[in-house]
């Protein structure tokens, strides 16, 4: 078992663009920061939009909320070279000391991108019912092995024709009994699912029970340039 930790839990939130991931943290902010000292570190390949956003949103101070710019695909800076990450977390629990809880989003991505375990102790992969009913059974590191997987906007699927439902069972078939849940920021109750998920793992890693895994790196690919 463990040792009980000395540093903040650091949770991931990875997943396509367009998914709402920046709601979703969003929302953990509003939810979790008046019991939960919080940090969040966002990811972006050229700019800090996500960071500015959230900002603009007034869920955590602006100093709690650091920008990395990628300069390159996201997974890069989440999985292999995750140094600026790194030290934006490290920053900000030096800064801010004591915190519980840092939450790093990752730059939008593709179905593969997952992020090192030398970086978070957990991560969410999202996606959502506008990206098609059949993204999930499709797996992948992410879809199959992320510690929680978020099925997100579900009140769309009437318009996108999405069984979400169906969504949630082909997720389920891929996961092998890792949890998955189906979210939308005007569904009051899976938003308290989602709060309690994360108050059971950050409480699991105080407790020294949380043993982090990795889902394994995407597949090896190459970026060719003309």
């Amino acid at each position: 078992m463990p040792e009980h930790p000395t540093r903040p839990f650091r949770l991931g939130v990875a997943g396509p663009v367009g998914t709402g991931k920046s709601t979703v943290l969003a929302t953990l902010c509003r939810e979790l920061s008046a019991e939960l000292s919080m940090a969040v570190v966002t990811n972006d390949i050229y700019t800090d939009e996500d960071a500015r956003l959230l900002r603009a949103a007034e869920v955590l101070p602006v100093e709690r909320i650091k920008a990395v710019e990628t300069g390159a695909c996201p997974h890069t800076a989440i999985r292999d070279d995750i140094t600026a990450n790194l030290l934006a977390v490290e920053d900000l629990e030096s800064t801010f000391a004591p915190l519980e809880l840092v939450v790093v989003e990752s730059g939008g991505d593709n179905l593969t991108a997952t992020f090192s375990p030398g970086l978070v102790d957990a991560q969410i992969f999202c996606l959502d019912v506008a990206g098609g009913g059949d993204v999930a059974r499709k797996g992948g590191p992410g879809i199959e092995r992320a510690d929680l997987l978020l099925i997100n906007k579900t009140d769309l699927a009437p318009y996108v024709e999405v069984d979400v439902d169906r969504m949630v069972s082909d997720a389920v078939a891929v996961r092998d009994g890792f949890p998955v849940l189906a979210l939308s920021r005007n569904d009051p109750a899976s938003i308290v699912r989602l709060s309690d998920w994360v108050r059971q793992v950050v409480a699991g890693y105080r407790a020294g029970r949380h043993v982090a895994h990795d889902p394994g790196p995407m597949a090896p690919h190459t970026h060719a340039h003309p």
